[in-house]
């Protein structure tokens, strides 16, 4: 997911989107360890995905806190 699709969605969304990455990324590393993935370079799209949502969340909630 681009940086610029993350500041497009709301923030109840993109709360429940990260919700969702998080878990798929924590049963894309247990499939990885169990076997390899046909494709291992998702881990790290997904955890940079992960990355950018937290970053605008927490960019949003200082947003906040300064009005």
């Amino acid at each position: 997911m681009k940086h610029a699709s993350v500041k497009d969605i709301p923030t109840v969304e993109l709360k429940e989107k990260l919700k969702e990455e998080k878990g798929t990324y924590t049963k894309l590393k247990l499939s990885h360890a169990i076997s390899s993935l046909e494709n291992p370079l998702k881990i790290k799209v997904m955890r940079r995905s992960i990355a950018r949502m937290t970053s605008e969340l927490r960019k949003r909630e200082l947003q906040e806190n300064k009005k």
